[in-house]
């Protein structure tokens, strides 16, 4: 990366690339952690609920931690925060590469959500940096990229775990962060160049409730939770659903992959699609369209229908991340874009907390399949609510 001469513009379009990939090695492990530590529970006998638990551990410190680190990353740019959270990726599979046990599991379910944290948040407030045009050009490049480690990050777990075993899995998931950290290394001086937005002694003292303020932000907060708690709910049932109806390891990691690769797929087109449709329209629309997925998923069965049926809920909720990232940018004040980002994942993560534990105790009374329709009722309760697009605040 190259040094950028004023702290305040964005990033070369060449820097924004290399950062978008460097995201993309940590998702990978991220996405096949989620995969690998479910299907190592389930091989140990573990109940829904157990795995239900394990997997809110990884959302349960970035929740507590996700708006604290963004206003520590706003006062101290993103490189420190982005290596810490490479080295903690790595590590967190190491741990269960090596050691074996609930423990472990624990172990590294928490060093994973928290080191994913720090690369997320440090990364959204480096690439909002610039112009509308250039914001939206970088977010879109950021959610391609963690759409391509989402779709391989589970398919080369499911794969390791089917031929090589839990162990070996973990092992070769730690090599992506590993890669991260060598190009941190590498490009540290532009992002050590680029400096935290200076902020005044008011805006300093700010709150967050402060930011709560904002109608704009406090609606596309309550979307996103939406958004997420659907891409949750996917993940959360498919692992569990598939070893009920006697899927392989293998064909769950392909049918979460097929999910990665209808984001993948969308986003790809997403930056002409915002030339002619408002970010808001396709926001409803992945909310109403996820809706009639979820209703048709749990009756079927076969994997390769359930692949079908993954790809297209990944093209509808692919199509609205970029654009809510993108408006939650401009409406937050200036100086607290990465504290908004934080908010931002703290928001998300209550959902990934909250929705695994719910979700286990209500799979445990009706089953995995009706979940998917429970929450069909939310999405289509949430899409009446915030029907009218939010009033814009023109900040950054």
């Amino acid at each position: 990366m190259s040094p950028l001469p004023d702290p305040q513009a964005g990033l070369s379009r060449a820097d924004a690339m290399k950062l978008c990939v460097l995201g993309s090695a940590n998702s990978i492990a991220l996405s096949g952690s989620r995969v690998t530590v479910s299907l190592t529970a389930l091989n140990q006998q573990f109940s829904t609920l157990t795995v239900g638990l394990l997997l809110a551990v990884f959302s349960f410190l970035p929740l507590l931690l996700a708006v604290p680190s963004g206003r520590w990353i706003d006062r101290i740019g993103a490189y420190r925060p982005l290596l810490l959270g490479s080295g903690l990726l790595c590590l967190g599979m190491l741990v269960s590469g090596v050691l074996s046990g609930p423990w472990a599991l624990l172990a590294t379910a928490s060093m994973m959500g928290l080191g994913g944290m720090l690369q997320q948040v440090a990364s959204q407030s480096v690439l909002g940096r610039g112009d509308p045009t250039d914001r939206l050009r970088n977010y879109s490049w950021s959610a391609l990229s963690q759409s391509s480690a989402a779709a391989c990050g589970p398919a080369l777990a499911g794969l390791m775990i089917d031929h090589a075993g839990f162990s070996q899995a973990f092992l070769l998931l730690a090599l992506p962060p590993l890669g991260a950290i060598w190009m941190l290394h590498r490009g540290q001086r532009a992002l050590k160049t680029v400096a935290p937005p200076r902020v005044s002694a008011p805006a300093a003292r700010h709150r967050i409730a402060d930011l709560l303020m904002v109608p704009s932000l406090r609606q596309l907060l309550a979307v996103t939770i939406i958004l997420t708690g659907a891409w949750d709910t996917h993940m959360f049932a498919v692992p569990i659903f598939g070893n009920e109806i006697g899927l392989s390891a293998t064909r769950i990691g392909a049918i979460l992959s097929s999910f990665a690769a209808g984001t993948f797929a969308i986003r790809l087109v997403v930056p002409f699609l915002h030339n002619h449709v408002h970010p808001w329209t396709l926001t409803r629309a992945a909310m109403l369209l996820t809706v009639f997925n979820f209703l048709a998923y749990p009756l079927f069965t076969g994997g390769y229908v359930l692949m079908g049926m993954s790809f297209l809920l990944g093209l509808a909720l692919g199509a609205s991340q970029p654009g809510v990232m993108a408006m939650i940018y401009q409406a937050t004040p200036p100086g607290r874009q990465a504290e908004a980002a934080g908010l931002r994942l703290a928001c998300v993560n209550c959902s990934q907390v909250s929705l695994p534990l719910l979700f286990g105790l209500l799979g445990s009374a009706i089953g995995v399949g009706p979940l998917f329709w429970v929450y069909a009722v939310c999405l289509a309760i949430g899409s009446w609510k915030y029907r009218r697009p939010p009033v814009e605040t023109r900040h950054g």
